[in-house]
């Protein structure tokens, strides 16, 4: 159960109905004040020094690296930090070794930032791209990859949660298939990490991408987790090697290989105490509290007229995004109506995902309400009472 009072964790609660935390989530007052500690008591370069501010930095910037392992049950592995979901997937689209003629399999489902590195691939480098077609809903079936997975299959790469339709994918499934066939397999958990228990040994994944600041973190923070550390690194300079001479370099193990140059040393410790955060919610209850918010706007826009509500139904496995429309209102237009009339903040539009949206026959989009654990039942009414008076006056 999430206790009520932690709403006073996130002031600007008191100003607005904050319904957009698929695009960022708020941050709690300790993760703020763990990056002014920082700044204040021991503002220093890590890994660069051997005064004690530099040490203490160089500590705190190791305890976030373990303290990201800890919450998504890396066993194995490395962590390496980036500014975002994208870096990360990037970094590996960059950092395999690609031939002309191995295949990517992806979805029609993904955020654009899982779908153009592999495009880009596809047109600078010759590879094969597979694109799987989901459900009107956004169900994705195993089924629909193993009738196109082959031995050429390089690499699969599919969302474990639609940041549009908020479906989440039976990615442990999809995982056994990609191993039958040798195929690596890459997770975009930038909409499940935040929300509901996630173990990437049990997944089954050999790469997993999210972003800190959808998981009450600082924005410019994201991570890359790989099973196997086999990449070539995106960036090479400082702090990525282990010794440099006239005529070349030899590049350092661990994490350091792949974060070359000065990291958000600050954004990582405030990471770093969004997952201590979270971890002292649980994430079940995180879960469970957002799916019971969840079926209670998908339960109240249906039954309103002229609203349209897209994706699986209340009872479906999913997490706490809902996308609807309002017949004969642009989404952009129901957006700025939610904000002047009750100070509700949604999203509107594509939401990163054109294809889907034109797959889905949406050219404008949807108006798409999503939620964190922050939020309540009466932040559910409201959004509810005032799309039923914006729908009504139509």
């Amino acid at each position: 159960m999430i206790p009520d009072d932690i709403r006073a964790d996130f002031p600007l609660l008191s100003k607005v109905c904050y319904l957009d935390s698929a695009a960022t989530s708020l941050s709690p007052e300790p993760v703020l004040e763990a990056m002014l500690v920082y700044e204040h008591d021991f503002r220093a370069n890590s890994g660069r020094g051997v005064h004690r501010l530099a040490q203490q930095a160089s500590q705190k910037y190791r305890d976030a690296h373990e303290k990201v392992r800890n919450f998504i049950h890396a066993d194995e592995g490395e962590i390496v930090f980036t500014r975002n979901s994208t870096e990360a997937i990037n970094m590996v689209a960059s950092g395999l070794p690609w031939q002309k003629g191995d295949q990517v399999i992806t979805t029609l489902l993904e955020h654009h930032s899982n779908l153009l590195p592999w495009m880009r691939l596809r047109d600078r480098q010759g590879i094969d791209l597979g694109l799987i077609t989901p459900g009107s809903d956004g169900t994705v079936d195993p089924s629909a990859l193993e009738a196109i997975i082959s031995m050429k299959t390089r690499l699969v790469a599919l969302t474990q949660a639609s940041n549009v339709l908020g479906n989440v994918v039976p990615i442990r499934e999809f995982a056994r298939i990609c191993q039958d066939y040798g195929a690596l397999l890459l997770v975009d958990g930038s909409q499940s990490v935040p929300h509901i228990p996630v173990d990437v040994g049990q997944l089954g994944c050999d790469f997993l991408c999210f972003s800190g600041h959808k998981m009450l973190g600082p924005t410019g923070t994201g991570v890359l987790f790989m099973k196997k550390p086999g990449l070539e690194p995106l960036l090479v300079g400082g702090g990525s090697v282990e010794r440099v001479t006239a005529t070349g370099y030899t590049l350092t193990d661990g994490y350091e290989r792949y974060e070359a140059g000065t990291p958000n040393i600050a954004g990582s410790i405030g990471l770093a105490r969004a997952v201590e955060y979270l971890n002292a919610l649980g994430m079940d209850n995180i879960r469970h509290h957002e799916q019971q918010i969840t079926g209670h706007i998908i339960d109240g826009l249906n039954g309103i007229e002229n609203v349209q509500v897209f994706g699986p139904g209340s009872e479906g496995d999913r997490i706490g995004v809902i996308s609807f429309a309002i017949n004969g209102l642009n989404p952009h237009d129901v957006a700025i109506m939610l904000d002047g009339e009750a100070n509700i903040m949604v999203r509107s539009g594509h939401h990163c995902c054109m294809p889907l949206m034109e797959h889905l026959n949406l050219p404008e989009g949807t108006v798409r309400a999503s939620l964190h654990c922050y939020n309540t039942i009466e932040d559910a009414d409201l959004l509810v009472d005032t799309v039923r008076k914006l729908a009504s006056a139509i």
